[in-house]
């Protein structure tokens, strides 16, 4: 038997979708992935990156959205092509599996690249960097030293393998919507693009051979992102829907942490097309205001809460920080019937700058630290 080891460019598939709601309803229908080629939306990345924040390698986690960098990229990563101080990131290697045994490699010309950091991707690395040193201590001389920037908490080097095996857990675990690791390298890009960079700067940051590889694999993807964003955005845009004030809204003061409230609007459709919508801090707890709103759908029970809510804070000096529409948490069956709206509120805006000078020097730069603390690892059953 003779096998060919083959090198598969990113462009050989194009097929890339968005986990929507209706994607989302098939897979909890069937089980059946809706495509080979999936990508979370940012609500559900934010939800992954919540899920995993206590994991050994979330950092790792964090970079491969980010950033979009292959695996065997990551696995290679030395030390010595990372400055946290200068922000940046040289791919100059990388680890290849075959018949998982591992052969370290350059790219292709067009793959080594330097990736710029974000000051929390540097302080994230920070973060790791330290947690490593906290291993070492803790292992002696049984610690690995490798030299890589991601490595398991001996400090043995990661399989690119075992790095896919692992996320694949993690996703499991989360309960989200299933997708590939490689499939964060296709989000960081898509993520990118949705927040307006052009689509050479996404290349470069890809290793792309090519300007349109990036274009003919992600024009199609975008727009379909910008859908599902556009519809998030819509559903929190306050209209003018009238509504009657059964009870005025009153947050009580145990809803308050550090002058910041949540609660939520939960409406639900009475007889005769009548809607009433509760605040409540959470289900089974005292109403803090009730509404009633007559003839009208889900989204016009959303938004009427929305309304009520505003008109409450610009009443009461209070600032609305955040309004989450959780409409599509429902099955399918009941979105007819029940609304769901998430609020949080605060006390007082942002002091402003008016009437302040400014300084005529700066302090000398300060060494950044992690700003997360150490975390328990998330233990895959």
């Amino acid at each position: 038997v003779v096998a060919a080891v083959v090198r598969l460019d990113d462009h050989a598939v194009r097929a890339v979708l968005v986990v929507q709601r209706e994607r989302i309803e098939h897979w909890k229908r069937t089980g059946e992935k809706p495509g080979p080629v999936m990508v979370w939306t940012p609500q559900l990345t934010g939800e992954f990156l919540d899920f995993v924040m206590d994991d050994w390698l979330y950092e790792l986690w964090h970079t491969f959205i980010f950033l979009g960098p292959r695996r065997g990229e990551m696995a290679a990563l030395p030390w010595t092509e990372v400055s946290t101080d200068a922000l940046w990131m040289r791919i100059s290697q990388q680890i290849v599996e075959v018949a998982y045994h591992l052969y370290r490699e350059a790219p292709k010309a067009d793959s080594v690249r330097t990736l710029s950091l974000s000051m929390e991707s540097g302080d994230n690395l920070v973060n790791f960097r330290s947690k490593q040193d906290q291993m070492r201590q803790e292992w002696g001389d049984a610690y690995v030293e490798s030299g890589r920037v991601w490595t398991h908490e001996n400090g043995e080097a990661l399989h690119p393998d075992w790095i896919s095996r692992r996320f694949a857990r993690l996703v499991e675990l989360s309960g989200l919507p299933p997708v590939r690791l490689h499939d964060l390298r296709h989000l960081a890009a898509t993520l990118a693009l949705l927040a307006g960079h052009d689509i050479k700067v996404v290349q470069e940051k890809l290793g792309h051979s090519s300007r349109q590889i990036t274009s003919d694999t992600y024009t199609s993807v975008l727009p379909e992102m910008m859908r599902a964003e556009a519809e998030s955005v819509m559903a929190v845009v306050p209209r003018d829907v009238p509504f009657e004030v059964r009870t005025p809204l009153a947050i009580p003061e145990q809803a308050w942490q550090n002058d910041i409230a949540v609660f939520f609007t939960h409406g639900a459709k009475q007889s005769g097309g009548t809607w009433a919508v509760g605040a409540q801090t959470q289900p089974d707890t005292d109403l803090l205001g009730v509404i009633t709103l007559v003839g009208r759908g889900q989204e016009d029970a959303a938004n009427a809460s929305v309304k009520w809510v505003r008109d409450h804070c610009a009443a009461n000096d209070l600032e609305l920080v955040r309004v989450e529409n959780f409409n599509d948490r429902y099955p399918e069956e009941q979105r007819a019937q029940f609304s769901l709206t998430r609020f949080t509120v605060a006390r007082s805006e942002s002091p402003d700058v008016d009437g302040w000078t400014l300084p005529t020097g700066l302090p000398p730069a300060v060494k950044r630290a992690g700003r997360r603390a150490s975390r328990r690892r998330v233990e895959a059953a």
